[in-house]
């Protein structure tokens, strides 16, 4: 039972160690300085995703409160990468910050909630790892301490979530008042899609909107992403709705199966006004935090187009879109967050000429943003056509309308990504950002980024193996 344990919750374990670590660390007798501390935490930081590549089991736990297997350990290890890139990203802001070990004890407790929340086989437990990943954000969210608009983030991100959080626990009591069961292999066979439980699953998806900015649940997030650090937003747009994108795949194909038909045109909708309300307003954004809290917003519109093939394709389309969008976005938001650190400038103006100046910024922003887009050869057209493919896996008159909308959607995008591209290259500027000195370590988050864009793209084997890994419905 104790080696069960140790295998099947080893991603946890050497989360929990890396916080203790740094517990220890900060209430010592001799304060670290800021960069042997940031380079400590990312020697860490990779050996925890080395970790996670290795000897992973499948099983379950506490009653089946807790299961592991071989596709929630890749799951977990692609929070661990993103994580890892976020933190190298991040040197430039926090090695003048006075408090860099909190900021990691609060980064690693979301991420440990998190994981618990993706290996969840009751919902209980799913509820309690959401609320672990979701309270230390709104403190994250505030870091920046002397800036009013980062306290106003921090409120507005945990108002949201806790009434997100009132709606899915309305709906998990009212599920478990039906069934009388909250473990996931049980409720399934429980529900007979009574009006009690239709509302109870409709209260389900409203949580499950609000944590993926999925419209009309989605307010809070462009006022959220512009005022917290530009690493919390970043963190908040990959590795937080990743996370919750992968347990909203598990909970709709394993519990909520017998609703398909129900889910399913609910989704079409929701999907369909993400991406339209996404880019229109993407296009009005000068502010590039902003402008890329509604691109995520449109990108989750086309993730639930895969998820609504409701099959082994429509899984592994997702955990291979949500790799690639690690990739893409974090590139984007690596260059938004080193020149917002160094310059402290974030508006789409103030990047007019910036390829005179700063050419690898310009190249890697780019990339990344054709990514977003769907360009080819970049991994977003893959990630992308895969999650269409997907959604047109049941044939059916309303999918097709389904991936017009989306195709008309993608053409809008085009326009505003490419506007960028247009500042960055063609447009003049009087007083252009200066040259900026790159750290080492943000260097190398950019690389990391850029390889996974190319590479993830053109190796199919990437897919196949993801492929290989999701369970058969």
């Amino acid at each position: 039972m104790l080696n069960d344990f140790l295998v099947l919750m080893k991603q946890e374990l050497v989360v929990t160690l890396i916080i203790f670590i740094l517990l220890f660390i900060k209430v010592g007798s001799k304060e670290w300085k800021n960069e042997k501390l940031l380079n400590t935490v990312n020697v860490l930081l990779l050996l925890n995703f080395a970790a996670g590549c290795i000897g992973n089991a499948e099983g379950s736990l506490f009653n089946e409160m807790f299961i592991g297997n071989a596709i929630t350990a890749l799951e977990k290890n692609i929070l661990n990468l993103g994580t890892f890139i976020i933190s190298l990203q991040s040197y430039a802001w926090l090695k003048n910050h006075k408090h860099v070990a909190e900021f990691y004890m609060l980064l690693l407790s979301t991420l440990l909630g998190m994981f618990l929340m993706i290996s969840s086989g009751n919902l209980l437990m799913f509820y309690l790892g959401l609320e672990l990943s979701s309270i230390p954000l709104a403190a994250l969210a505030n870091f920046d301490l002397e800036q009013r608009r980062s306290s106003e983030a921090a409120f507005k991100y945990i108002i949201s979530s806790a009434f997100s959080s009132g709606l899915l626990l309305f709906g998990i009591s009212l599920v478990f008042g039906t069934t009388g069961t909250l473990v996931f292999s049980e409720l399934s066979a429980a529900l007979n899609g009574s009006p009690l439980q239709l509302f109870a699953f409709i209260l389900l998806i409203a949580g499950f909107a609000f944590k993926i900015s999925a419209v009309p649940f989605h307010l809070w997030t462009a006022d959220v992403y512009e005022g917290a650090p530009a690493s919390v937003t970043s963190y908040l747009s990959v590795i937080s709705k990743g996370a919750v994108l992968f347990v909203f795949v598990s909970v709709l194909y394993k519990v909520f199966r017998p609703l398909a038909e129900t889910w399913y045109h609910l989704l079409f909708v929701v999907s369909a006004a993400t991406m339209i309300v996404g880019n229109l307003f993407a296009i009005r954004q000068n502010n590039l935090k902003r402008f890329l809290a509604f691109s995520s917003i449109a990108q989750v519109g086309f993730v639930l187009i895969g998820i609504s093939g409701s099959s082994q394709t429509g899984s592994a389309a997702v955990v291979y879109f949500i790799l690639i969008y690690v990739f893409s976005n974090l590139a984007a938001f690596g260059v938004v967050s080193l020149i917002s650190a160094l310059t402290n400038k974030e508006t789409i103006d103030d990047y007019k000429a910036l390829y005179k100046t700063n050419p690898l910024l310009s190249w890697a922003l780019t990339i990344a943003l054709f990514s977003l887009a769907g360009v080819p050869p970049t991994a977003g057209f893959f990630g992308k056509f895969f999650l269409l493919i997907a959604g047109t896996g049941k044939g059916l008159v309303l999918s097709y309308v389904w991936i017009t909308i989306a195709a008309l959607n993608l053409i809008v995008s085009f326009y505003y990504y490419l506007k960028i591209v247009k500042a960055i290259f063609m447009d003049s500027n009087t007083t252009p950002i200066q040259r900026l000195q790159i750290p080492a370590v943000s260097k190398l988050a950019l690389f990391i980024c850029l390889a996974g864009i190319v590479l993830t793209g053109l190796f199919s084997f990437v897919y196949e193996y993801i492929y290989s890994l999701s369970p058969v419905f």
